[in-house]
This record gives structure tokens, sequence and C-alpha cells, in this order.
């Protein structure tokens, strides 16, 4: 599968901020959900599907050539194993957030388990399993510490959010 890039406003679409890697076409449907909140918050990310047990060498390949595109931050999304995101993090100094994915016979633990487990100079920050719009978020939070109009698109989308669980509600009585 080629490189998906969906466009914003931070950067031109040829120029990603964000680069997503999934191990498996099956996962498309969890991690697209990243790419959305990238979308909606205006920034371009890349959707690549590249495996680190089948084909690592792609793997190495778009890590490396990434940051020449304008990409920033990773996020990498695998279940099972889930050594995607420490075989990326070991191929660049640049952040990488690992989401575990919900598949195989323990529905993610495994996936987990995986990613929170890297080596002391391979860092992987872990957000929850299936936890792709998270990553998005956090991605968005990491390159919004130098660009101020994104803080600003974070504030607001974090007050649209509070909004619609600030709404009274009657109690539930049975």
């Amino acid at each position: 599968m080629g490189t998906r890039t969906k466009t914003g406003q931070e950067k031109p679409k040829d120029k990603p901020l964000v680069g997503i890697i999934t191990g498996s076409p099956n996962d498309l449907s969890v991690v697209e959900q990243a790419q959305d909140v990238l979308e909606a918050l205006g920034i371009v990310s890349e959707l690549v599907v590249l495996s680190a047990h089948r084909t690592p060498e792609r793997v190495t390949e778009y890590v490396q050539a990434a940051p020449k595109r304008g990409v920033e931050v990773f996020i990498a999304c695998a279940g099972m194993a889930a050594h995607l995101a420490g075989v990326v993090a070991a191929q660049t100094l640049l952040p990488v957030i690992g989401v575990p994915l919900a598949s195989g016979g323990l529905s993610g633990l495994d996936a987990l388990l995986a990613t929170v487990q890297m080596p002391p100079g391979i860092p992987v920050a872990t957000v929850a399993v299936d936890g792709a719009k998270n990553a998005a978020y956090l991605a968005a939070r990491i390159l919004a510490t130098t660009r101020p109009k994104l803080a600003e698109r974070l504030a607001a989308d974090l007050t649209e959010q509070r909004k619609r669980y600030d709404q009274p509600q009657k109690p539930r009585i049975r």
C-alpha cells in the first residue's frame, strides 16, 4: 500500500508533520481515526502499511526518509507482538507514539506489554489499546509546543469536548 496523505492547514499536502505506520491493512479502521483527528486539527499526516516483521527494510527506509518530507512525529500502530514502535524508535530521534492494537487471542494485552517494554535509549510513548485518537492528540500536543496557532486549535477542541460533557443531566432512576 502506498502513502496516503490527508491535507490540513499546518503545511501543504506534500509536507506531512505526522507519519503514521500500521503493521497490517486489517487495522486501518482503527488507525485512520488518528488521521481523522489530525485532519480536524489542521495537521497534515501520511499513513503507510509496513510490517516490522515482513518488511523491516521498508520500515527503515520510510522512517529515515520521512523527516526530509517534513515528518516530526511518528505514530506506530501494531497488534500482537507490536515490535513496530520499537523498530521505528530505533531508527530515529523523533518522538514515537506506540498504539497497541486489539488483535489475537489476548485482545491487545500482548501488544500493550510489547509496546511499553522498550529497552533503555529506545523510548516509545504508549497510549491505550486501540488508542489511535489519543495518539493523534499527543502528536498534536508535541507539535503545538512550537506552533501557537495549533495550540489555539487544540485548546478550542478541548473546550468543545468539555462542553459535550458539561450539559446538565437528570439522574437515571430505576
